[in-house]
């Protein structure tokens, strides 16, 4: 099993053992079913579908893609991290609809010459993520197949347990505007590794990574391994809470998009959510709510800012306005692998 910073070159084969164009399909399919959190479904994998109870008789699905290059680098993560990642983005999207994380559906591509032992850690993270964020939640199908880039799709799917789900479209003057989770460790993080965990050349390099002492800042640590809040999404649902959604992109754009769903202007407190990383950095994967104001904010919530009517601009922070920028893979990737 990797450890959070052991990190993998890149597909070669040699010492790592077979590789998944030597061993077959069905091999590593085999391999990799073993290692996984099954969780409670009435048809796991094996079939041409699986089958899911719903309780609640409705269910919130979301897909997630991680891809080599612009969503991680092979110098700065292990298998194991993208595998944590690759389950906690998509349980973090259930949560903040106020649902319970009860299934994944996991789909890989990978190069013929990856070696086998690569997906097995990748599995071993999925498995370290449910554990730790949903212990109840299990991957019950996927699908496998090769190509040049590696690439991961994660469906997620999850049970409402008798609450509305609740939406962007909410939010309502007067509210108090909360997060859960943490704002700006992440995209430190990630800045870290552009800055310390490159070459001379300014490429990802593992060597310059653990030269520079950033394989061990906790900041880098929040990069390769989010902990979203996933407890804090039922809760905030069964405490009333009137939009809400999964801080990826960063707390300025996410905040921009729940503020035009919902035809309001959010009001940032100065104190609570300071310029920089915090405001506009991503992949946090905290919970941005709102809820009518006097209610007790549930878990780990926390008051930034409240609901005003709609004004000329979205978002405010001490009464200037705020750009919605953040995370954008079409105008942010510089097109590298690394």
């Amino acid at each position: 099993m990797d450890a959070p910073n052991e990190a993998w070159a890149g597909p070669t084969a040699g010492e790592a053992g077979p590789t998944v164009g030597e061993v077959g399909e069905l091999a590593v399919l085999d391999r990799i079913v073993r290692r996984l959190p099954p969780g409670s479904p009435e048809v796991g994998p094996g079939d041409d579908c699986a089958v899911v109870s719903a309780p609640d008789r409705r269910f919130v699905v979301t897909t997630d893609m991680m891809v080599h290059g612009p969503d991680f680098r092979w110098a700065w993560s292990s298998p194991a991290d993208v595998g944590w990642k690759a389950a906690a983005t998509n349980l973090s999207d259930v949560a903040a609809m106020g649902a319970v994380p009860t299934a994944l559906v996991i789909a890989l591509a990978a190069p013929q010459d990856t070696p086998v032992t690569v997906l097995e850690s990748f599995a071993d993270g999925v498995r370290q993520a449910v554990d730790a964020l949903a212990p109840a939640c299990g991957v019950v199908g996927g699908d496998l197949s090769t190509s040049a880039t590696f690439t991961v799709s994660v469906s997620a799917f999850g049970d409402l347990d008798g609450h509305a789900p609740v939406l962007r479209s909410g939010a309502r003057p007067g509210d108090v505007l909360a997060v859960s989770g943490e704002l700006g460790p992440a995209a430190r993080g990630l800045a870290r590794l552009f800055r310390d965990g490159v070459d001379a050349d300014g490429e990802p390099s593992r060597a310059a990574t653990l030269a520079s002492g950033a394989d061990t800042d906790p900041d880098v640590a929040r990069q390769r391994r989010p902990v979203p809040p996933i407890a804090d999404g039922p809760a905030a649902a069964a405490a009333g809470a009137t939009a809400m959604l999964d801080l990826s992109d960063g707390l300025a754009i996410d905040a921009g998009r729940l503020a035009r769903a919902s035809g309001v202007t959010l009001a940032f407190d100065a104190e609570a959510v300071p310029e920089g990383p915090a405001l506009h950095g991503g992949e946090d994967h905290g919970l941005l709510a709102t809820f009518p104001a006097g209610t007790d904010l549930p878990g780990g919530f926390r008051r930034i800012g409240s609901v005003l009517d709609r004004g000329d601009h979205d978002l405010l922070r001490a009464g200037v306005p705020v750009p919605t920028s953040g995370w954008d893979p079409y105008a942010d990737w510089d097109g590298a692998a690394g």
